[in-house]
């Protein structure tokens, strides 16, 4: 009997083999670029009474200036006959803010820049086309997509593979069971945050301003929690609570107030300064290094804490032996960041250096003690430079290296490999025998054997033709739901 292959056809037909690719895209040009945009709120030049509200961004249709200053609708093909870049450009809305009242009558919206689109994007001019309109635009009419044209270049952004941020890891090393936490923000600012618990069930906290462990009861009382809390969230299991009661008994900070623990963090932190710039950097760390994907306000303290707890227990629980310690190799654990997410973080790497530049040259402008106008300080340049550099490179904003590669066109189905490659962050001169294994939560999700030889097997894998990456969803909106259902406590304030 032959082999019916008719639901991978069905598949194949109704589906693109690059589709994840363009949804990724799409939900960055929609939803992420907005998103960057707001979280960056006002630019405040040092000027009195004066700043810019940033309102929004949106992108028009691929085009090109000719050098007669007309320009015209440009096609991805023509795009690469010409050796251009196939981008659309970028117009942001910003309304003046002059002492404290915003002048909405002034509101206005600029050219900033151009982002470079993806070929079969919501916003690429082939989408929608037909078979024959393809052919008659000269177009391939069976070409995926999923890529960039970068001055002429066929460029692919390579998905990332990453540990899950936000979410507990546990695993045991040599210096003792450590739980782990990525923490992410919306707007790509990520902390490592470590709890570990050494041999004797001491605990110890490390975050990126710190070079060592610090006090865990020290700063479980810095952000607001009391001993008697302390061990009201881990009753449940007499071991883990003779560990709180352990680490409260031994700790220098069990007879301070919340205060003199912020106070002692600054000591710490910053030793032979001033008590006021101490107390400062304390407070800059809890709110803004200890879990910012909690928040980034002191009313997000109390539950950092309890977070903190939860992290102290789970490594508690692996000690001993209620639960066994995660594997990083495990594929729940892990994510893979595709076009969209990576576009993310250059596009708010970027834009974060574009409003320091627009909040320099204003303050210039004020101090020649010319009129100000905020469209004449913009400089669309600055912000369509760094994108165009990164993707012809691939180096990325978090020093990763490769991420931007030239399209192997070799054949059609080295096109489409090229399109489904998932690369590891970790190096090719170490060893990491482990990560370089087939797990068993590959199978569905990525294919086993197709792998390059060499230094980089295991480390270059391939999606598995039928696997599908979601684009993910807004934490906010998901913990919102899970309130509403009681599945949550709401936040006491």
């Amino acid at each position: 009997m032959e082999n019916d292959h008719s639901i991978l056809k069905s598949y194949l037909t109704n589906t693109s083999v690059v589709q994840q690719q363009i949804d990724s895209y799409n939900r960055f040009i929609t939803m992420g670029m907005q998103k960057i945009v707001q979280g960056h709120g006002n630019i405040e030049p040092e000027i009195s009474d004066f700043a810019i509200k940033l309102n929004g961004v949106r992108l028009g249709t691929p085009v090109i200036i000719e050098s007669d200053s007309s320009s015209k609708r440009i096609m991805p093909n023509e795009a690469l006959i010409r050796n251009l870049t196939y981008s659309a450009p970028i117009y942001l809305t910003y309304t003046p803010v002059i002492s404290g009242i915003e002048k909405s009558i002034n509101t206005s919206e600029v050219f900033i820049g151009e982002l470079p689109v993806m070929v079969k994007s919501e916003i690429c001019c082939t989408r929608g086309m037909s078979r024959e309109h393809l052919i008659n635009e000269g177009e391939d009419p069976d070409d995926p997509g999923g890529y960039f044209i970068i001055r002429g270049s066929e460029r692919v952004l390579i998905g990332i593979e990453d540990l899950a941020p936000n979410r507990i890891i546990c695993t045991a090393e040599k210096k003792g069971i450590v739980s782990k936490t990525f923490s992410t923000t919306a707007l790509n600012f990520r902390v490592k945050c470590s709890v570990t618990r050494d041999e004797y069930g001491i605990f110890s906290l490390l975050f990126p301003t710190v070079s060592k462990g610090i006090d865990f009861v020290l700063i479980l009382k810095a952000l607001g929690l009391q001993p008697k809390e302390m061990l009201a969230l881990v009753q449940d299991i007499k071991e883990i609570e003779n560990d709180m009661l352990l680490n409260i008994e031994l700790s220098k900070a069990k007879e301070m107030s919340s205060e003199e623990c912020i106070m002692e963090l600054g000591r710490m932190s910053a030793p032979n300064q001033a008590k006021t710039y101490q107390q400062r950097r304390a407070e800059m760390q809890l709110d803004t290094y200890v879990l910012p994907h909690i928040g980034s306000k002191p009313d997000a303290r109390r539950e950092k804490a309890e977070y903190l707890i939860s992290m102290a227990r789970r490594a508690s629980m692996v000690a001993y032996k209620y639960t066994k310690p995660d594997d990083k190799d495990h594929y729940a654990n892990k994510r893979v960041k595709l076009a969209g997410d990576l576009m993310e973080e250059l596009f708010n790497n970027a834009f974060k250096l574009f409003t320091r530049d627009i909040k320099y040259h204003v303050e210039k402008t004020t101090a020649r003690g010319r009129k100000l106008n905020v469209r004449t300080n913009i400089n669309p340049d600055s912000l369509t430079d760094k994108i165009i550099y990164a993707m012809g490179t691939g180096s990325w904003p978090a020093g990763q290296t490769g991420v931007s590669q030239v399209l192997d066109r070799t054949n059609f189905v080295s096109v489409l490999a090229h399109l489904r490659r998932v690369k590891s962050p970790l190096t090719k001169k170490h060893p990491h025998l482990k990560a370089r294994d087939v797990h068993g939560t590959y199978i569905g999700k990525i294919c086993p054997s197709e792998t390059p030889e060499g230094v980089e097997v295991g480390l270059t894998k391939y999606l598995a033709i039928m696997s599908k990456v979601t684009v993910g969803a807004e934490q906010q909106i998901l913990e919102q739901k899970i309130k509403e259902l009681g599945l949550l406590k709401e936040d006491k304030k």
